[in-house]
């Protein structure tokens, strides 16, 4: 039998003081900069069980003691970390993860498992944060703390501005759509369920009207989005065929179910957690093709991994953001099962601030233009955040071709009718994605 202890950030360790399964997005973020350390996790921890294990799992943790919250008890599986009230342990079971409070943990003696044949549980993992992608690079945790806290009046620094929105200067398609062949496709996403897991969304958006099949906070906020970042990648990868006016084509599967998932609050932070549940969602809703432009510079993530499993597993298809940090991929993109992406400039070439190593697959990145909310309405936007939705929309048209296009299937489409660029796989995976 091999001793496990749990993984952490210094010989195994957490560095994090405990935090409450229930606790906010915003108190643990205020926690950290209290704390100072510059660690990225928040004090909790995820138990990622075995495959196909998941309800001996639960029982494990039952049997330890922990008060566990299950995400089915709630309508359509929604189930935010702040509506568990006093539970110890919060089921993901689509995804075969659960998260547990930093306390409840440590109470109950499972800081260090046993790990066996027989064990129902594959991982303890520390959680981290996670935030939305902004231009040109991926936004430092100490400085997401600071306008976390600039936002609630406690002090700690400025708020990071969002990227630049500026107003439609051209005609007829951006660059990024003619790059990957949307206009000329017959396809539209029809049927196809894409869910956006990210800021949110503005749901009064005139260029979305009747559009939005469902949306679920996770953040303990309204979806609303606020931030920006969520309204802009719904655009590309769902956008409408023909905005009014002058406005040029911008949206790829126009008539694709959307699914607004808000994992990250309107500062842009969130946590694995937050994600996670998210993630849950999205697959116990069986949407085929789930977009997450989010993400932090840490290593594979167990947790994430296993969620990736379970959505090629019911016919769906995770798609992140490989990161703006001009490093190794971040997680949950560096996960072998949830499809990277990588940022092309306008010449197709490998943007600067766009991270490698584990990439898939290309797409436009640099000066996007899409939706933004009200009353600004568009603006332009650059990262691996905005070359993700144009990969999730051509995955929606391709799913919509076949039924037989689902999950590892739509994967390895996607790939093998990319253009090849040339450039290292570490750049640009398979190359730029194309649409039917």
């Amino acid at each position: 039998m091999a001793r496990r202890r749990v993984r952490g950030t210094k010989g195994g360790t957490t560095n994090a003081a405990p935090a409450a399964t229930s606790a906010g997005v915003e108190a643990l973020l205020l926690a950290a900069l209290a704390r100072g350390d510059g660690s990225l996790e928040t004090g909790r921890y995820l138990v990622t069980y075995k495959d196909g294990a998941a309800p001996e799992g639960v029982k494990a943790l039952k049997a330890r003691g922990l008060r566990v919250a299950d995400a089915r008890d709630f309508s359509e599986s929604a189930v935010g970390v702040e509506d568990v009230g006093d539970a110890d342990a919060l089921n993901f079971p689509a995804i075969g993860v659960a998260l547990v409070g930093g306390a409840s943990m440590q109470a109950r003696g499972l800081a260090a498992f046993e790990a066996s044949a027989d064990s129902a549980i594959e991982t303890i993992e520390p959680e981290y944060f996670a935030f939305a992608e902004n231009s040109e690079y991926l936004r430092g945790f100490m400085r997401a703390a600071s306008t976390i806290a600039a936002d609630l009046g406690t002090g700690g620094g400025a708020a990071v501005a969002d990227d630049e929105e500026l107003e439609a200067q051209v005609l007829g398609a951006t660059w990024g759509l003619v790059r990957c062949k949307v206009p000329p496709s017959t396809r539209s996403g029809l049927g196809i369920k894409v869910a956006v897991l990210d800021t949110g969304m503005d749901l009064g958006h005139p260029d979305f009207p009747g559009r939005v099949a469902a949306a679920a906070s996770f953040v303990g906020e309204p979806v609303q989005d606020l931030h920006s970042h969520g309204t802009h990648c719904i655009g590309t990868s769902c956008g409408p065929k023909a905005p009014a006016g002058s406005t040029p084509r911008y949206g790829i599967a126009h008539q694709a179910r959307i699914f607004v998932g808000k994992v990250l609050t309107n500062s842009g932070g969130g946590t694995s957690g937050s994600v996670l549940a998210g993630m849950n969602w999205a697959v116990a809703n069986r949407c085929q093709v789930i977009s997450m432009s989010l993400g932090a510079q840490t290593g594979v993530q167990a947790a994430y991994t296993a969620a990736g499993n379970a959505a090629l597993a019911n016919g769906c298809l995770i798609i992140a953001a490989a990161g703006n940090a001009a490093a190794a991929t971040g997680a949950p993109a560096n996960s072998p099962s949830i499809m990277s992406v990588a940022s092309l400039d306008p010449t197709l070439t490998p943007s600067s601030f766009s991270n490698f190593g584990k990439v898939e697959i290309a797409a436009p990145g640099r000066d996007v233009f899409s939706s933004v909310p009200r009353p600004t309405r568009y603006g332009f936007k650059s990262g691996t955040s905005m070359a993700t939705p144009h990969v999730a929309g051509v995955a929606a048209l391709w799913a919509q071709t076949s039924a037989s296009l689902r999950g590892v299937l739509l994967w390895r489409k996607l790939q093998a009718t990319a253009r090849p660029l040339p450039f290292p796989i570490a750049r640009v995976g398979r190359g730029l994605v194309q649409a039917p």
